[in-house]
């Protein structure tokens, strides 16, 4: 079985990297464009990305504040866990290592493992970028998958 697995670390505190991917208001200046709510424990979302025309329906699972959120979403009509794990480290760091798994050793889970190794590695630049420096390293950074 294939699974992916991609950290970064960030010069900000834990707290203030878990607001940031839990409060949608924040996650839309480094990654998805609307949400249909905070994640909370138990809750079911929507995310929806800027640069395509999918809803993803998001089933948040297990929230240990400042420390790990996990969720469930669905490709290949297959249910994948991400796990996301904030662990804190010197002169008020991060490392944010996030997991998502799994997908059988196909052409189908090799596709899937391609595309998101490389879309979790956007996702946690785009999240330091946001942190750090307050940019969106999004903003039309995938134009051209639109054409």
């Amino acid at each position: 079985m294939l699974h992916i697995k991609t950290a970064i670390q960030i010069q900000r505190k834990p707290s203030e990297v878990f607001e940031a991917i839990v409060d949608p208001g924040k996650m839309k200046n480094y990654f998805i464009s609307e949400s249909t709510g905070r994640m909370e424990e138990g809750k079911e979302i929507i995310w929806k990305w800027p640069e395509f025309e999918v809803k993803a329906p998001i089933q948040v699972r297990s929230i240990k504040p400042n420390e790990y959120i996990s969720y469930s979403w669905q490709m290949n009509n297959k249910d994948l866990l991400v796990e996301i794990f904030l662990e804190e480290r010197q002169y008020g760091a991060t490392l944010v290592t996030v997991t998502e798994k799994e997908m059988p050793n196909d052409e189908d889970g090799i596709n899937w493992l391609k595309g998101n190794t490389a879309g979790w590695a956007n996702f946690l630049a785009c999240l330091k970028a946001y942190l750090e420096f307050g940019i969106n390293l999004r903003k039309g950074s995938f134009d051209f998958m639109k054409e």
